[in-house]
């Protein structure tokens, strides 16, 4: 039987409702819903797909010799998610503690740190070439020494080079399912003709794995220990979470032999999380970048750079700084225009719903399913819904 077609009736989901909380009939059936709608990848990564599967992983479409792995993939768990609203657990399915792989969701996690990082007057202008902070590791010449940190967060930088061990070419031409202006139908990897930094979007993330190699140049510390101290654990984190590298992506930085992790799990590696986990980064990202209630101080991140990842890329106004906008409508057309999301490979969606102070989670949703599992999870948190 095919993960896919396995249903657990809505019933039998209440003994995951959190507190004194009793869940509607409507959230109910969004946890069935998604539970039903598994995503058609394998659960095992060493096992070749089944019939009506897909291949685990996005790494398969890369052309040789980059089509593998580099770093570790584990076994994933099922479907799993959260629903919060006003800060409050709603509903839960699946294992919501499970840390699993979440892929491309780890690269809002690197415009977390970047806010960190300007906060701490680390990164004190956005717009600055990043050459001038961090010079040495790839940004000293040509038109690479134009790229901004801003260019990086919002992917126009253009950048052109190899990072730990795999060119960017190999990323050029990217199709992915939300962009709504996607790439001509060119082979992936082929060499597109390169603009000029700010003039031109594209997901790629060998240029994330950059991004990811110049924060570490800046904190000068693995970039896993500083969100496990100044995020993770002042959020109250419960999973046993981890963020790992490539297997040879190791490098020095003050005198320090350590691992530069990646902005997803394109060629494994990556942020191993549990849903509640990235509920609460997504609260944090719907509070401004407050920890805690109103009035307690400041946060890890400011108010200002939190508008700022949510504000529309002049070029790609269906992005801000590594996450996804709403502000058109296209990307979810049952979500409000302030919506806004993280979204990974393999069907991991973290969405902030500012119109109803909501965070829903889901791992491992069929991303054919996604649209219409918005639907449902903004209708039944409506007030008229409850």
């Amino acid at each position: 039987m095919a993960w896919a077609s396995m249903r657990v009736p809505a019933a039998a989901l209440r003994r995951h409702s959190i507190g004194q909380v009793n869940p509607s009939q409507s959230l109910l059936e969004l946890a069935d819903f998604a539970l039903a709608h598994e995503t058609p990848w394998p659960r095992d990564p060493a096992v070749g797909p089944a019939p009506g599967q897909q291949p685990f992983g996005v790494h398969h479409g890369d052309p040789e010799p980059f089509n593998r792995v580099r770093g570790p993939l584990h076994v994933r768990g099922g479907p799993a998610g959260v629903v919060w609203q006003h800060g409050r657990e709603l509903l839960a399915w699946g294992d919501p503690e499970r840390a699993d792989q979440t892929f491309s969701v780890a690269k809002t996690c690197l415009a977390l740190l970047a806010g960190v990082a300007h906060a701490r007057v680390l990164l004190p202008d956005v717009h600055e070439p990043v050459v001038r902070r961090v010079p040495g590791i790839g940004f000293d010449a040509g038109t690479n020494a134009e790229v901004t940190w801003e260019h990086l967060l919002q992917q126009t930088s253009e950048w052109e080079g190899s990072c730990l061990g795999v060119p960017d070419q190999v990323d050029r031409w990217r199709h992915v399912a939300h962009d709504p202006r996607p790439a001509a139908a060119q082979p992936k990897g082929g060499a597109r003709p390169l603009h000029r930094p700010g003039t031109y979007w594209e997901y790629n993330d060998v240029r994330i794995n950059q991004l990811a190699l110049a924060l570490l140049h800046l904190f000068g510390r693995p970039l896993p220990e500083v969100l496990g101290e100044v995020l993770m654990t002042p959020l109250g984190a419960r999973s046993r979470w981890a963020w790992q590298g490539y297997d040879d992506a190791w490098v020095t930085v003050g005198g320090r032999r350590v691992q530069s992790v990646p902005g997803g799990t394109h060629w494994g590696g990556g942020l191993s999380i549990g849903a509640r986990d990235l509920a609460r980064l997504g609260q944090l990202l719907l509070d401004d970048g407050r920890i805690g209630p109103v009035g307690e101080g400041r946060g890890p991140i400011d108010a200002a750079w939190v508008r700022r990842m949510r504000s529309p890329c002049t070029i790609a106004p269906f992005y801000g700084y590594l996450v996804w906008l709403n502000v058109t409508g296209s990307l979810f057309p049952a979500a409000s225009a302030e919506a806004f999301a993280m979204l990974g490979a393999g069907g991991h969606l973290v969405l902030m719903e500012p119109a109803l102070h909501a965070v829903v989670v889901a791992r491992w949703l069929d991303p054919a399913a996604t649209a219409e599992f918005v639907q449902k999870a903004v209708t039944a948190l409506r007030p008229t819904a409850r």
